[in-house]
């Protein structure tokens, strides 16, 4: 958020922060399952380092030459989002891995509250709670799971990918955050069938989808 404000100033533009903390009690589930599937699937059972998520990732590193987004679990997302820059350096890694050791001293349940309260969704918005009012008009709470996917389909990109003006990788990203429910058995068929029909009612069908 303090970056956020300091690259506003240096461009002569006011700086934008909305934000409303709520427990995780006011968080749809469905965002919470959303987040976790697609961000860290095995954020409940690591320590806060995911090393089979890791030594993929170095792999691409090794051949890309450049380390790049990816491996990071929430806890070290958490960690990076309260105390770290945006630098993308070993040194900087290394620094992240020993702050997600101790924040899993807080418990898992804490942990996923201060990350979607205080995420990125799109310029100035910072938690689920503004997320859920700016781009649904309504508290995050009441997110349906289709509503859930898109914000989770925004989460590497944040101010690009708006849900209002929806580019081909945002709605591709937010149909597979959906199919992620029926894969971990958290809605059935049916259930799934309405949230697809919801989602392309939302941001188009699914075949405007591409790679781009």
């Amino acid at each position: 958020m303090d970056a956020r404000s300091r690259e506003a100033l240096d461009k002569h533009r006011l700086p934008r922060r909305v934000q409303y903390w709520v427990p995780l009690s006011r968080i749809s589930p469905w965002l919470r399952r959303a987040v976790v599937n697609s961000e860290d699937a095995r954020f409940y059972e690591h320590d806060g380092f995911d090393a089979t998520e890791a030594e993929a990732a170095l792999e691409k590193a090794a051949e890309r030459g450049h380390l790049g987004r990816g491996a990071s679990t929430i806890t070290q997302q958490l960690a990076k989002n309260l105390w770290l820059g945006e630098e993308r350096t070993l040194w900087r890694k290394l620094r992240e891995y020993v702050l997600a050791q101790r924040l899993e001293d807080l418990g898992k349940r804490r942990i996923l509250e201060l990350y979607l309260n205080i995420a990125e969704w799109g310029d100035g918005v910072y938690g689920a709670e503004a997320a859920a009012q700016t781009w649904f008009h309504k508290p995050a709470v009441e997110l349906s799971p289709d509503e859930a996917a898109v914000l989770a389909a925004m989460l590497p990109a944040p101010r690009r990918r708006n849900p209002l003006h929806p580019t081909p990788r945002l709605r591709k990203r937010a149909f597979e955050i959906l199919e992620l429910y029926g894969s971990y058995q958290q809605l059935g068929p049916d259930q799934l069938d309405e949230a697809r029909a919801r989602l392309a009612d939302l941001l188009g069908p699914a075949a405007l989808a591409t790679t781009r």
